[in-house]
């Protein structure tokens, strides 16, 4: 009891002096306690619950230092800075880095005193890492986005798959996994894929009580869309399918005199840092955004999300609406759809999924954009611009995406999201060599001057600059800055790296002959069939009218409850409508005599019409009633309700 008093106390400590929290969150201490004495552990946590505090906080707590894999660039970026304006040292090695600034980045972690290592995934598999991990005093290994591990998840990603290697080198380290999201099935995986010594799931409610999940068939989403921005006060977020329809519908907000701005991924990384500012500070009301918008948000009292388009996923649907509502008080998370949505989730799965000749297709095109020889590129990496390619070659730009995705997929390149990377320097010698160049090259010292006065732990690691700061700081124009750098670099006193916002696409293995191009049909299907009943999923979610939206959620997400939310669509249509007492026992003995003759279940329509009520509303509400009571049970991934306890 007293080491854990102890433990606690020091947790408790870390957590006050560098986030200036009193007290943890649910969960978050229990999960801490568990990979602090040598657990795997699995950690459900929603969006928004403080995930990256249960490994950051234990790692802190002793000597050496946490590994975290992270597929989102941007996350590392943003986690690494948060944590360095704490004093806390760390560093991130992602796609798109040159090979010496990784070399110097990874000879830090091995002999320099820092806490925390955020790598991609992709890193973990090449030899200057695989060298330099077992030399590392790591004390945890934190996977981000755990259910990227799991071909049932919803964002599967095979490089995932090679983290478990890690357990061969670093036998005795606990693993942390944590994620928003994972379906009964996916947590099973995670776990196995993992190497968990002992199966171990720590998770919190996916219930928000504050949240009023609404689901409204229009064929007018825009008119709704200004109906709830009037009546609903606060901020809020519109979620779109496409760039196009994000800019048209915020300009259609602001003619209607409602404050609003787009975000989607191709827009600059300085607008989309003013925006998210501007809209968190309450700059606007509704930020309209495809999915790019979502890392990050740190954004309490947002009091509504709506989908103006079909989600792919319940994953996605339930992590973008849980943005909602975070202060704890009455929020809406609306999905609207119109019957033409149907359609264009079955035109969206073609598109997901184009054949496997089209894939070829691109693959082909590829090497041609780059002029490689067949044989050649192996570990290359690339500039892409996707606009540029697709217009060279002709192809409709969602399927050459999604045909990257699935060669991506299968091993053959690695396409990274649109990396802003800012000038990095360092410097190459030491200071008693730079002091003996400064003296040999006086026209130099003003400016090595200038750069070690701005900027601290050039001779220890690769450190971001700006040239246009460096410009304003001496009335010396910009280029000028960039030709001072450049030729520090030549002379080797610095490695200076210019800054680059195109995203990256990287040959994983050498180009091939089509011909010799193997895409597992057999990956293929059985993905296309993942992704299909997810929609699927979506669907039934959209077109139930029966089913508490909050308990159909938790029953996806393998979570039973025994009561209705009470504040959903679905739950504010069925109190309206109450029979009296003589007609609802009549009712409810019919509803269990049909069900005895159905004991593999009945679908909820075919029930309340063999129950022979004229008002189908009263049989829907009786049939939650014996829902909520437990003498009749909703079978998961279906609208099919059995008989559980006749003698109830």
């Amino acid at each position: 009891m007293g080491k854990n008093s102890e433990a606690s106390d020091l947790y408790h400590q870390i957590l006050q002096k560098y986030w200036g929290y009193p007290k943890f969150r649910p969960l978050q201490e229990e999960i801490i306690f568990s990979v602090a004495n040598g657990h795997d552990t699995l950690a459900l946590m929603p969006t928004g619950g403080g995930k990256s505090l249960t490994y950051q906080v234990p790692a802190l707590a002793k000597q050496g230092l946490c590994l975290v894999v992270t597929p989102l660039v941007a996350l590392m970026k943003d986690q690494v800075n948060r944590l360095r304006s704490m004093d806390i040292k760390a560093i991130a090695v992602y796609s798109g880095m040159m090979r010496d600034e990784i070399d110097v980045a990874l000879d830090n972690c091995v002999y320099g005193d820092y806490k925390f290592l955020y790598v991609s995934p992709e890193r973990l598999n090449t030899d200057l890492f695989r060298m330099r991990v077992e030399k590392m005093n790591i004390n945890l290994i934190a996977v981000d986005e755990a259910h990227c591990i799991s071909q049932w998840g919803y964002d599967f990603r095979p490089s995932y798959l090679r983290i478990a290697e890690l357990r061969e080198v670093l036998p005795d380290v606990p693993v942390l996994a944590v994620t928003a999201t994972a379906t009964p099935e996916v947590v099973e995986d995670i776990q196995k894929q993992l190497r968990f010594k002992t199966k171990n799931v720590l998770k919190t409610t996916f219930e928000r009580k504050n949240l009023a999940y609404i689901v409204k068939e229009t064929d007018d989403k825009n008119s709704y869309l200004v109906r709830l921005a009037r009546n609903i006060q606060g901020s809020g977020i519109a979620y779109v399918r496409t760039r196009k329809h994000a800019r048209d519908l915020a300009l259609m907000l602001k003619d209607q005199g409602i404050s609003a701005d787009f975000y989607h991924a191709g827009l600059s990384h300085e607008l989309r840092d003013r925006k998210q500012t501007s809209w968190t500070s309450g700059g606007f009301r509704i930020m309209v955004a495809t999915n790019a918008f979502g890392m990050g948000i740190d954004k309490a009292d947002v009091r509504f999300v709506v989908h103006m388009d079909m989600p792919d996923s319940l994953e996605a649907y339930f992590q973008e609406a849980g943005r909602a509502g975070r202060d704890l008080k009455k929020a809406w998370g609306i999905l609207l759809y119109s019957e033409g949505d149907k359609q264009k989730l079955e035109q969206r799965a073609r598109v997901n999924y184009p054949e496997i000749e089209e894939i070829k297709r691109v693959y082909e095109a590829l090497g041609n954009y780059y002029q490689i020889p067949v044989g050649g590129a192996k570990n290359q990496t690339f500039d892409f611009v996707l606009s540029d390619f697709v217009s060279r070659y002709k192809f409709n730009v969602m399927i050459a995406y999604n045909s990257l995705k699935f060669l991506e997929r299968e091993g053959y390149i690695e396409l990274t999201e649109d990396i802003h990377n800012p000038s990095r320097v360092h410097f190459t010698v030491s200071r008693d060599q730079l002091y003996k160049f400064q003296i040999a090259n006086a026209d130099f010292d003003a400016f090595i001057k200038l750069l070690l006065r701005s900027y601290t732990g050039l001779f220890t690691e690769f450190v971001p600059i700006f040239e246009e700061n460096l410009a304003r700081k001496t009335g010396i124009p910009e280029e000028t800055i960039k030709k001072y750098l450049q030729r520090l670099n030549n002379q080797h006193v610095i490695r200076y790296i210019p800054k680059k916002d195109t995203p990256l696409l990287i040959f994983k293995e050498e180009r091939l002959d089509p011909k010799a191009l193997y895409i597992s049909p057999e990956n293929y299907r059985k993905r296309k069939e993942i992704y299909l009943k997810k929609q699927e999923a979506v669907w039934r979610y959209a077109s139930n009218r029966s089913v508490c939206r909050s308990r159909f959620l938790l029953d996806y997400f393998g979570e039973t409850s025994d009561h209705d939310c009470g504040i959903c669509d679905v739950c504010r249509k069925m109190n309206e409508v109450t029979p009296d007492k003589s007609t609802f026992d009549k009712l409810q003995r019919r509803i269990r005599e049909v069900l005895q003759n159905y004991p593999g279940g009945l679908d909820l329509e075919e029930l309340a019409q063999q129950t022979g009520e004229a008002e189908k509303e009263k049989v829907l509400t009786v049939i939650r009633w014996l829902l909520d009571n437990g003498y009749i049970a909703y079978i998961p991934d279906t609208n099919l309700v059995k008989c559980v306890n006749l003698k109830k």
